[in-house]
């Protein structure tokens, strides 16, 4: 099982740097719940999909930097610092953890804790 949940966070991650939102909606359960620190609150696979084209959209060279990622039955947990640059060539390098559940090939509820101060630059 941790083969098949290391392949969904790797194509996961990917996708997202590469902008390929078709590719994440693919790899999201349809009822999944994303739910973040920031806001307290969950998102709805439309919602973080939303999101996530907001974001991709407002920056360029976009990577994963991963420091960590620890599987548990289930899921796993990673650490990584997201890079990328703004129009502005502003720099943004937000660390970040994930707890990440999968069930029968998909990810069925993600829980991203980072500081909002690491990504505001994006939203303003």
């Amino acid at each position: 099982m941790t083969d098949d949940t290391d392949a969904i966070a790797t194509q996961f991650f990917a996708a997202i740097e590469r902008g390929d939102l078709e590719a994440v909606r693919d790899l999201y359960s349809p009822d999944v719940q994303v739910w973040h620190n920031v806001t307290g609150r969950s998102q709805t696979r439309e919602e973080n999909l939303s999101l996530l084209r907001f974001f991709t959209g407002r920056l360029s060279e976009l990577r994963y930097e991963v420091l960590a990622r620890e599987f548990f039955p289930g899921g796993f947990v990673q650490r990584h610092i997201l890079h990328g640059k703004l129009d502005s060539g502003d720099v943004v390098a937000a660390p970040v953890c994930l707890v990440v559940h999968v069930s029968h090939g998909r990810i069925e509820r993600l829980f991203e804790y980072l500081d909002p101060a690491s990504v505001r630059p994006v939203f303003t």
